[in-house]
């Protein structure tokens, strides 16, 4: 902490999928893919739990600028790899045609040991996220501004929504990844606290109990890591689009200051019950951006643009004390583009009008995926 103030340092954490170029099927890494990776970025690339799923992080970035250089590095890093080896990765949620039972486990300790505990429920994890942290040095401070924090989740969610299809099908949803992963323990809203030390007593009760190893198999939408002093925001897909990430991870950086000033001048932003909140995660969840959320101080629903605008308008003040106005003003250009789920399901209709059959269709979404992977970089 500088001056009494944390540092709201950042890290992102991304998961890939691979596919090959000529399919556009799901592929398995190959160990040589892995390992050449590995050689170039170290600690910042690791196997996912599912082998044709691969995980990169950002090392610790004081600015948002400094995180989207390291993210487009990574990016950039796999991409070119990828292709020595007739493969493309694709920053997306879920894969449109890909099915989960066809796919092969990473031979991981942690990886056996989940798919034993969770037996069909990982066995369906066909999908990938996108994780915020930043950095609280103060626990107590993390518990405080996490219960608070909670109500913008749905917002967050719905500015990254990327997974429309499911196993060749267009489910209706914007966000289908959530179906999925909420069927694993531990997951969905975090419950609220009021100290680190009652959370910590709650996590140990599991933990005592045998259920658990550690806090790192708590997957709740939100979370104090387990192994670094931030506040870990994790509902939101993944972004094909470097630029809609980036806009992302500003957002929530902005709104934990924005919530840390507060509480320096003895306020808090209204903490909702679980129940309210949920509802707009499920209307994130279904609709994306395109049927607008409650505000629950006005008592009715408010178009997302709105919504948005609002926010940045509120949150413009600490993107100037964080140095990341641009990337904040950029989350206007997700409302103009829509999200990832808006448009794949824009090329799967178009080509169907144009006389593609369902398996071309999606395979237009795939390649329109492979592109968008390297804009920005």
């Amino acid at each position: 902490m500088t001056g009494g103030e944390p540092s709201f340092s950042l890290g992102i954490e991304e998961e890939y999928l691979l596919v090959d170029l000529e399919t556009l099927d799901l592929c398995a890494a190959p160990d040589a893919l892995m390992n050449a990776c590995i050689e170039q970025l170290e600690n910042k690339v690791s196997p996912e739990f599912l082998q044709c799923q691969i995980e990169v992080g950002t090392g610790v970035c004081k600015t948002v600028a400094e995180a989207r250089l390291d993210l487009a590095h990574l990016r950039r890093t796999i991409a070119d790899v990828s292709a020595e080896y007739g493969l493309a990765p694709l920053a997306v949620s879920t894969h449109p045609f890909a099915k989960w039972h066809e796919q092969t486990f990473t031979d991981k300790a942690r990886y056996r040991a989940l798919e034993k505990d969770l037996a069909g429920v990982a066995r369906r994890m066909l999908i990938c996220g996108m994780h915020v942290h930043v950095g609280l040095d103060d626990n107590d401070l993390r518990v405080d501004l996490m219960s608070q924090f909670s109500y913008f989740l749905p917002h967050l969610l719905a500015l990254s929504a990327s997974s429309p299809f499911w196993e060749g099908y267009e489910t209706g949803l914007r966000s289908y990844r959530l179906t999925v992963f909420d069927n694993l323990p531990r997951t969905g809203i975090p419950p609220n606290f009021a100290s680190f030390a009652e959370y910590e007593r709650s996590v140990q009760a599991i933990i005592n109990s045998g259920m658990i190893e550690d806090a790192t198999k708590i997957w709740w939408d939100l979370r104090p890591s387990a192994r670094f002093p931030t506040l870990e925001s994790r509902i939101c897909d993944v972004s094909p689009r470097l630029k809609d990430t980036i806009a992302i991870a500003a957002v929530t950086q902005c709104l934990f200051r924005m919530l840390y000033s507060l509480r320096r001048g003895n306020q808090r932003w209204r903490e909702y019950d679980r129940f309210l909140i949920e509802e707009n995660r499920w209307r994130a969840q279904r609709y994306g951006m395109s049927e607008g959320m409650i505000d629950f101080g006005r008592g009715e629903v408010v178009s997302f643009a709105e919504l948005v605008q609002e926010l940045i308008e509120m949150l413009m003040p600490h993107a100037e004390a964080l140095n990341c106005v641009e990337e904040l003003d950029s989350v206007s250009d997700i409302l103009q583009s829509g999200t990832s789920a808006d448009r794949q399901v824009e090329v799967y209709q178009l080509a169907l009008k144009s006389g593609a059959d369902e398996t071309e269709a999606l395979k237009q979404v795939v390649r329109s995926l492979v592109v968008e992977f390297k804009q920005d970089l």
